[in-house]
């Protein structure tokens, strides 16, 4: 029942605040306000002196940058697992941005619309190497730290049923209580995404301690939320993510896309470049929203690279989330 009154309270905010428009806010404000993560390492966190780094902050300053000129005209919303969806249903937050998974539920009965995947994840379980598991499926009787208000609960009870095990839950309100819970000895796994596990361990002094088990249980498509019924404003958030995609894909990057606007007979990147095509027109911006997302924050693949990639402490591969060009799951709609 609660949930159910809670689901239905986060649907009339949202009908309520789409109306409004959420670009003319946004440009009204001069300020974007993005729902974040907590703080998670190489996706979304504040460093010592405030300033919000990481791959779904990049993807924050790419919109700000595209919609406002100005990639620093952002402000960072921490949100938890269970306060992120009503954050963007009230209006608290322009859009949300911060590892969460698309579900059937969750497209259809909060009023939100997840307009992209910006990265395709799974949920793994990460356990310390003197604990002697080399597979989930030996965690039978195990004590598991898992976030409330996440698909890895009830991910987690389809595994352990479908493999006739049992488990107990220590309940974690976001990674940072997960990783210290899983520290100090409160559980013997500590469940979630892969990435974030990846990226907790990356902050551990003795990460090589802990190991990452081989099996994936789920899939989790990662990607950025907006309220349902604010079609323009998803649309710009769609076509920002894929201005990324497309300019990795036509070898453009933050250091060269001048260069090649300059010389290039491309059609699309002509469009990508706002020389031909009034494409921001046709969302309600200037033609140089996408040129200008770029040189905020680079292509995807280096978003990718510079925040969560192979030669960062956390160290993930590409993977699904290589261009499709290169085998990946990464694929951005014609820019036309």
């Amino acid at each position: 029942m609660k949930k159910t009154v809670l689901l239905a309270t986060a649907a009339v905010l949202a009908a309520g605040v789409a109306q409004a428009g959420t670009l003319d806010d946004v440009k009204a404000r001069g300020e974007l306000i993005c729902g974040s993560n907590t703080g998670l390492t190489g996706f979304g966190a504040p460093g010592a002196d405030g300033t919000w780094t990481g791959f779904d902050v990049d993807l924050c300053k790419a919109l700000a940058a595209a919609v406002l000129g100005d990639a620093s005209k952002v402000k960072f919303v921490p949100t938890t697992g269970e306060t992120r969806f009503t954050a963007l249903a009230s209006g608290e937050v322009d859009v949300l941005i911060r590892n969460s998974t698309w579900t059937f539920s969750r497209d259809t009965e909060l009023a939100l619309d997840f307009v992209a995947v910006n990265y395709y994840d799974g949920q793994g379980f990460m356990v310390k190497k003197d604990l002697g598991v080399t597979s989930a499926k030996e965690l039978n009787g195990a004590t598991v730290c898992i976030q409330t208000g996440t698909t890895t609960e009830l991910n987690l009870a389809d595994f352990f049923k479908a493999n006739n095990m049992t488990y107990t839950a220590v309940n974690v309100a976001d990674d940072s209580e997960g990783q210290r819970q899983y520290l100090a000895g409160a559980c013997d796994t500590y469940t979630t995404d892969a990435s974030g596990l990846a990226a907790s361990r990356a902050t551990m002094a003795d990460a090589e301690n802990h190991i990452i088990l081989p099996e994936i249980i789920s899939k989790e498509p990662l990607g950025p939320v907006v309220r349902h019924g604010d079609n323009q404003w998803g649309d710009i958030v769609r076509w920002t993510y894929f201005a990324l995609l497309i300019a990795e894909e036509k070898g453009i990057t933050k250091a060269n896309f001048e260069e090649i606007a300059a010389s290039t007979t491309d059609p699309e990147v002509k469009r990508l470049a706002g020389l031909e095509g009034d494409m921001g027109a046709k969302i309600g911006l200037d033609n140089e929203f996408a040129k200008r997302a770029v040189l905020a924050v680079g292509n995807y693949g280096e978003v990718f690279d510079a925040n969560i990639g192979e030669s960062t402490p956390i160290g993930l591969a590409r993977g699904l989330n290589a261009l499709w060009t290169q085998g990946g799951l990464q694929y951005a709609a014609p820019f036309r």
